[in-house]
């Protein structure tokens, strides 16, 4: 056996035993037994309890109102709550296992989306590392912090596909491509439940929203979505089904109705698909009030309904609603809803208390807050994850120099209102994260720098005055280049409820940059957003530009040295950058017309009909500005072309399990400085029953490269990678023209040509 042969089976082992313990939760004889026993204690008042969710502390929407918890908890009426941490939290497991009759202690759950008081990159901006290791490490430093103040279940990830930028909540995934969101997924769920749910610092995740609510119609937050079967199976459903098979303990049903079926009483995605298909045993809670929201859509008059239809379509959980506590009772009595129902869901609820061991040690070890929190180690990791998820988005020369990194010895305006807001820089969803925790691109630039720094507002985030514009131009005069932090509002702007129908930089933030470099001084535009934002005017004018996100609390120092070269940014895209809104929703996979137009000259009118009567617009080119995928580096990268081991394979051996083939590529740092570089496959399918996308990603790696290094890049190409929903709605391979793309983004590169005979 050569060593690499015995390298690749102790990966191999390494992750059955991963995937082993992924499922044994969810099947250990002793504690379905544990279940048994208590089922067969618990009234019917009991059971419907552990059905109960509520927001015991501060409020991220509508709620019942009530605030009688200690009684509830005492009396066995509630299953979770959640806004309650430290010893708050412990006060009310003590209530739960001492005074209630059955000991049953609460599951406490809290929105950790980005880091807990550590916080990392929004998860838009993480997802743009392209390195599921990074991911995973953000997570785990989550769960170490979150489970110290008594939280044992975040509500993340959110692996909703995105594909339209005004959606507010695109910040809170991984973008448009459900290969690469698969496998955020997965680094998600790893990283938060660990090795061992039970361990004290570990915490349940909850894959969201169940599902579709990436597509809300016109971006609008909470809107309808309409889905087609095959789109959903292939598109929105596999991240979900991705961090399902690496163990996660739940998941949350979706604000959004599907196909005229709100998605929180949807018995197609969450009995057949979820439970039956899957063989999903972990519990399924409603997002806030989405259970009562079903009234609103339309298919309940009143609650009880609302309530019977979510309880047997597959909500075990009713966050918030109060809906189940009082009706259940009442439709179970009346023979509407099946006592077999209740009991599967108060299993399934068990079953993720006793995975996290609360039955055996309920209270959270509050002395470890000491040394978590923002701890050396996780500060290190928020920093490294904030470097690695910039990316370059142009950086042209003047006097053939490259404009990035700065100049040591440059004297540097630093102007805009996102220069120096810790507050933004945390970015929304940031639990316990304070703005205090957070260090500004001014602060740091100013230790660096000292006099060497010249520092103007400029403008405020939203608004009209142009007060500050004199004090902004006269500093980009004193400076020998300027740095231009403009952006969104994190809190306002992106999230939750943070739709935008309009993608430019908003107020007169432009405005401010067209000033600014009018003045002669070249100008580094460093944008912080939750978003892809409209940069066609800076996109022209601008010689640098650099996306940001909201970058954490080491936005500062993540931001100087990368600045400065000290960190070679190495970013990609995880979503289509914009010419204009109107192009919305934008995403690189897009499905071939009949009649195709690439981008044309739109300035001046088609003269023919064979120009004119394309899919196209009349007044912008339909690429996008920056495409999925795209990033620039301090360095250069050159592409070999790609090597197939087979020029042809057959469908039915990919679909009988035979292996497929191995696709290369090498890739030469051609430039003078050490880089990262994210190497891309992309296929195209021709000839199947369906039309495929124009290109789908299907493998990525990244590599370190010293300047004139080569590296032989290989990725397999078989039947995961081939199979999709056919015409007969059967996952399989089809014969077909393949072409194969390796290169650094979605556009770029020459193919391969393969036959899937």
């Amino acid at each position: 056996m050569t060593w690499r042969v015995r390298k690749l089976t102790v990966i191999a082992i390494c992750l059955l035993s991963l995937s082993a313990w992924a499922q044994n939760w969810t099947n250990d004889p002793k504690t379905e037994k544990r279940i048994d026993s208590l089922l067969k204690q618990m009234t019917l008042e009991e059971k419907i309890g552990q059905v109960n969710q509520y927001s015991a502390g501060t409020p991220t929407g509508p709620g019942t109102g009530r605030t009688d918890y200690d009684d509830m908890v005492a009396k066995g009426e509630v299953g979770s709550l959640f806004n309650v941490t430290g010893q708050k939290a412990n006060d009310f497991q003590k209530i739960a296992v001492e005074k209630s009759r059955l000991k049953i202690p609460l599951i406490i759950g809290l929105d950790v989306i980005h880091g807990y008081r550590t916080i990392f990159p929004v998860p838009l901006g993480i997802s743009a590392t392209w390195d599921p290791a990074v991911v995973e490490k953000a997570a785990r430093v989550s769960a170490e912090e979150a489970s110290a103040d008594g939280v044992r279940w975040t509500f993340s990830p959110m692996v909703d596909i995105a594909r339209d930028a005004r959606w507010g909540r695109i910040t809170e995934g991984a973008g448009e491509d459900t290969y690469l969101g698969s496998a955020i997924a997965r680094a998600y769920v790893r990283g938060y439940q660990g090795t061992n749910l039970a361990n004290a610092d570990s915490i349940a995740a909850c894959l969201k929203h169940f599902v579709g609510y990436g597509a809300a119609e016109g971006g609008r937050d909470y809107n309808t979505t309409e889905i087609p079967e095959r789109l959903l199976r292939q598109v929105y459903l596999p991240p979900f089904h991705a961090g399902i098979e690496e163990g996660s303990a739940t998941v949350m049903s979706a604000f959004n109705s599907l196909n005229e079926i709100p998605a929180s009483s949807n018995a197609f995605t969450l009995d057949q698909i979820l439970l039956k298909e899957w063989n999903f045993r972990g519990m399924v809670v409603s997002d806030w009030t989405s259970i009562a929201e079903t009234i609103n859509h339309g298919i309940a008059n009143d609650g009880a309904t609302a309530a019977r239809k979510s309880f047997l379509a597959g909500v075990d959980m009713d966050m918030e609603a109060n809906l189940y506590w009082t009706n259940l009772a009442n439709e179970i009595k009346a023979g509407r809803v099946p006592m077999a129902r209740l009991d599967e869901a108060v299993r399934r609820i068990l079953r993720v208390k006793f995975a996290l061991g609360l039955f055996d040690h309920p209270y959270a070890d509050l002395s470890r807050t000491n040394t978590v929190m923002l701890s050396a180690d996780h500060l290190a990791a928020a920093k490294m994850a904030a470097e690695k998820s910039f990316v370059l988005l142009k950086d042209d020369s003047i006097n053939q120099v490259p404009v990035l990194p700065l100049k040591a010895d440059a004297k540097v305006a630093l102007i805009g209102p996102l220069a120096d807001s810790a507050q933004d820089m945390i970015g929304s969803w940031s639990a316990a994260g304070q703005a205090k925790d957070a260090i500004t691109l001014r602060k740091s630039l100013t230790e660096k720098l000292g006099g060497k720094l010249v520092y103007a507002k400029g403008t405020d985030i939203v608004g009209e005055s142009e007060e500050g514009f004199a004090e902004a131009t006269q500093a980009a005069q004193q400076a020998d280049v300027v740095v231009m932090a403009l952006g969104e509002d994190a809190q306002w702007m992106t999230g939750e409820a943070g739709s935008r129908s309009e993608l430019g930089l908003p107020g007169n933030q432009e405005k401010l940059l067209e000033a600014v470099e009018a003045t002669g001084k070249p100008v580094v535009l460093v944008v912080f957003s939750g978003r892809p934002v409209v940069l066609d005017w800076a996109s022209g004018h601008v010689p640098a530009i650099l996306e940001a996100w909201f970058p954490g609390v080491q936005a500062g120092p993540a931001l100087t040295e990368t600045l400065y070269g000290q960190n070679n940014p190495g970013g990609k895209l995880t979503t289509s950058f914009p010419r204009s809104v109107g192009q919305e929703p934008l995403y690189y996979n897009q499905l071939p017309t009949g009649r195709p137009a690439g981008d044309i000259d739109l300035s001046k009118p088609p003269t023919d009909g064979a120009t004119k009567y394309k899919s196209r617009y009349i007044d912008q080119m339909n690429s996008a500005l920056y495409p999925f995928g795209y990033g620039l580096s301090y360095t250069t990268f050159e592409y070999s072309p790609v090597s197939l081991s087979a020029s042809t394979m057959t469908a039915a051996d990919l679909n009988a399990g035979k292996p497929g083939i191995t696709v290369t590529a090498e890739v030469t740092n051609s430039g003078k400085v050490a880089g990262e570089e994210v190497v891309q496959m992309y296929i195209n399918l021709r000839g199947t029953s369906v039309s495929r996308p124009v290109r789908e990603l299907k493998g990525f790696q990244k590599v370190m490269l010293q300047p004139g290094e080569k590296k032989k890049v290989t990725f397999t190409l078989g039947r995961d990678e081939l199979a999709f929903w056919n015409i007969d709605m059967k996952d399989v391979v089809e014969p077909a023209a393949v072409k194969v793309w390796v290169a650094g983004n979605s556009v770029d590169g020459q193919p391969a040509v393969l036959t899937v005979q």
